[in-house]
Formats: C-alpha cells, structure tokens, sequence
C-alpha cells in the first residue's frame, strides 16, 4: 500500500522524487516504488542520505538486469542514479567510470578508444554500479581483476575512496556491498589496437549469444556456482530444464536462467527459483544460493 504523505517526510533535495512509480527491470514483472529518487549529483544524494529518517526504507536498483521486484512493489524510497552518474574518461592508464555507467557501454569505449582488459563487460548485463557490488564476471574474468580504486558513499553521507584490497573480493560478491552506494570507479587499463580489442568483444558476445537466452526476458545468471562446480549441471541434473510455473520457466537452452515467456508474476518467478533450489537440494545434495536480488 503506497503511503501518500512519504514524500513530506522527505528531505528537499534538488533531484526528483516520483510516487507510486514502475521500476524497469530485464525480468518486466513486479510492482511499483512508492518513491524513486533520482539524485541531481554526489552532493545531493550526500544531503539526502544525511538527512533522511532512518525509519525510511532505502533500496539502490540500477539498470535492472538481475533483480526480482516483488508483486507487491517495494517501500520506501528507491534510488536510481542516472546520467550525471554515467561519466567515463581514460587518463594516465586510467579508466575512470561513473557506476550508471552501462557495463556494455564501457566495453563500446574501450574498443572505440583502443584499451584492453575490460572487453570481458560486453557479456555483463547492467551498470557498473551494480558490477562493483556482485564482482561480476564470466570467461574467467571479473572485476576484482582490474579495479584500482572506487568512490562510494555510505547511509550516513560519508563519502570515501576505496581500494580494491579493501572490498575483500570474492566470488559473486564483495564484504562491503551492503554499506555503501557506488559511484565512480577507477580500472587500470592496458593500450591495445581497436582491432584486438573488438575481436575479444565479438568472441565474448559470440559466446553469450551461443549459451545464453540473451533474447527472452531475463536477469542472467540466477544462481551462483558452488565451488568446483556448475550451477547449470546441477539443475539440468536435477531435471529442471524447462520446469514452469506459469509463464515463469527455466530457460532449455541455459538452465541456470529464468525466463518470463510473457505474463509471468514476480512469485512465479521466485517459486520457481524455490522449486529448483529444492530439487537440486534433493538430488545432488548441494544448496544453491541466489545470485538474483530479490527486491521487496
């Protein structure tokens, strides 16, 4: 239930609130925000985290690519950053990213612009952002590989910088994600011709467009890989390839993704999820943790 006098009890900030507004998602299921802030910059998004109550939920979605957002839409205020956040520049071998910054755009600059290492991104869906907080990767690359140094602001509008040492990478996730909200990154980049740069990206997208659904509306991996092994082999081990509920479905064609074949719920989606963790569970004898955000 949208609560319509949330926005009063905001701080007044010279970005936007919207009320009651869909949030995108590459799933396109769940309900609305009841509030989705959009920060004009650092300096406002600082005064609204200073200034905020602390019985206010807050959420951070960025481009959308793999979170479930429930049925029921989320409370609180959602924060979106947005193209002031979305800067890019090379210097002194340097690649300094806004986190808005769409992780695909950043593999198009560095094969415009002739720099190596971060090819592997055109197979990323989403946001920088969103890459810093899951230490996203695939091809046997990922990001804890190649940053240098981030700048994020924490709840109470502090903002720091932060070496890579200190996000204490590992797989699928870092142990600072939930403190902070990111907003710049900083990666150490290689010269290289644009002619090799583009063939990694083509190898790479040629890869995605062979193993992966990338057409259907889904939200990439939707389980992490257990150690020394495949969440995909697991569940097709399991005998969910194809398993629905719904419009909700495990993708035949890589079954560690769900698919929303058209009118799929949010519920759908997730009882799906339960459905394979449940079956893997039963047969391999292995729990399979979410690599998709579930968002309530």
């Amino acid at each position: 239930m949208i609560n319509e006098n949330l926005i009063d009890k905001l701080p007044k900030i010279r970005g936007t609130y919207r009320q009651n507004c869909k949030i995108k998602t590459w799933f396109d299921v769940g309900g609305n925000a009841e509030i989705v802030f959009r920060p004009a910059d650092i300096e406002d998004l600082k005064f609204f985290l200073k200034n905020i109550s602390k019985n206010i939920a807050i959420n951070v979605i960025g481009a959308g690519s793999n979170v479930i957002i429930s049925d029921n839409g989320v409370k609180g205020v959602v924060i979106k950053l947005d193209s002031s956040f979305a800067k890019i520049e090379y210097q002194n071998n340097l690649l300094n990213v806004g986190s808005a910054m769409l992780c695909g755009n950043v593999a198009l600059y560095c094969k415009n612009n002739g720099l190596g290492n971060l090819e592997f991104l055109t197979g990323i869906p989403g946001s920088v952002g969103g890459a810093l907080a899951m230490n996203a990767g695939c091809y046997g690359f990922d990001i804890s590989q190649f940053l240098l140094t981030a700048k994020a602001i924490n709840y109470q509008g502090e903002v720091f910088e932060i070496v890579n040492k200190d996000f204490g990478f590992f797989y699928r996730g870092n142990k600072i994600a939930k403190e902070f909200i990111f907003l710049e990154a900083s990666f150490k980049i290689e010269k290289a011709s644009p002619e090799n740069v583009l063939q990694k990206i083509i190898q790479f997208q040629t890869q995605r467009e062979i193993a992966q659904p990338i057409r259907a509306k889904t939200g990439g991996s939707t389980f992490k890989n257990p150690l020394n092994l495949k969440a995909w082999e697991l569940i097709d081990k399991s005998g969910c390839r194809g398993l629905a509920i719904g419009d909700a479905q495990v993708s035949t064609k890589h079954c560690n993704f769900l698919i929303n074949n058209g009118n799929a719920k949010a519920s759908d989606l997730i009882n799906l999820g339960n459905e394979v963790q449940k079956k893997v569970k039963e047969i391999c004898k292995i729990d399979l943790e979410w690599e998709i955000k579930i968002i309530k």
